[in-house]
């Protein structure tokens, strides 16, 4: 399942709206490192692969923008685990 993400920076957030409902990665930015904080999938939406594909796209956009990342939630926190080629962002 492929969804549209949008990064709106002036509120610190990457979403995709799946099925009418929002799907979320919040962060914080300080110079240049973003500091994830919050990953929210609705739990109806679960299992579909949604959060992995927000992280991705948060730390290709960081990687874009050279920014370093403290992944202070839980699943990006993972996910990077999971995900070797990510690593090298890590501040």
């Amino acid at each position: 399942m492929s969804i549209e993400i949008v990064h709106e920076p002036a509120a610190m957030r990457f979403v995709a709206v799946v099925e009418g409902q929002e799907c979320v990665i919040d962060y914080q930015l300080a110079g240049n490192t973003m500091t994830i904080t919050h990953t929210l999938v609705p739990a109806s939406l679960g299992g579909r692969g949604i959060a992995g594909q927000l992280a991705r796209f948060a730390l290709d956009e960081a990687r874009a923008k050279g920014w370093k990342v403290v992944p202070a939630c839980s699943y990006v926190e993972a996910w990077i685990d999971k995900h070797p080629d990510f690593q090298d962002l890590l501040a």
